[in-house]
């Protein structure tokens, strides 16, 4: 028998996360496009951004029929957030910048080049890229590398350089208690074993 779940965060209705999720705004339009894949993930980070914050859009899917308008809506511009060897930094807006709209492929990286492969004009979007030495806090899954974050903690790191001093550390507070309420099922010993810092790779 299924356990009752929360139609708004898919959370199990005993840890629904909505209570912490914030309701905030931003100049900066996200899109978020979402491999199917993603959807069930227990960490479904990418679905806790789209319900934090009142200017993003979540979408789900591999190739996407309706990007040209996903892509062009009125008074911003189209950015992917996503490493390339031209890939601009981010910076705050200047007083007059026109906002962007910031697309966000969801997925593991494997998951995310397909959807570029997959959909050619988000392939050929400019490309923006977050300040190197981010620090994620998902402490349950090994990153691949230094500096790679997930999904929504991708997502305050834009929003805190495009819009300083406006601050979106609102958004990682159900993020925190989702992993908090992970590490608390699976035992602090399992975690440590598992995830804890005196493993090596």
């Amino acid at each position: 028998m299924s356990r009752p779940q929360c139609s708004r965060c898919l959370r199990p209705a005993t840890h629904c996360l909505c209570p912490l999720i914030p309701c905030l705004d931003s100049r900066t339009r996200v899109l978020l496009l979402q491999h199917p894949s993603e959807v069930n993930h227990a960490l479904n980070t990418a679905r806790l951004a789209a319900l934090g914050l009142n200017n993003a859009q979540l979408v789900v899917g591999e190739v996407f029929a309706d990007l040209p308008t996903l892509l062009n809506p009125p008074g911003y511009q189209a950015r992917l957030l996503f490493p390339a060897d031209d890939a601009q930094p981010l910076q705050a807006y200047a007083p007059d910048g026109q906002p962007l709209l910031l697309v966000v492929p969801d997925g593991t990286w494997r998951k995310a080049r397909k959807l570029l492969h997959l959909n050619p004009l988000l392939a050929a979007l400019p490309r923006v890229t977050l300040a190197e030495g981010g620090v994620s806090r998902y402490r349950l899954r090994k990153a691949p590398g230094p500096g790679a974050l997930s999904t929504l903690e991708a997502i305050v790191q834009a929003l805190q350089v495009l819009e300083a001093p406006v601050s979106f550390e609102p958004l990682l507070k159900p993020f925190e208690a989702l992993i908090e309420g992970q590490i608390a099922a699976m035992g602090e010993e399992v975690f440590q074993r598992n995830h804890g810092d005196g493993q090596s790779g």
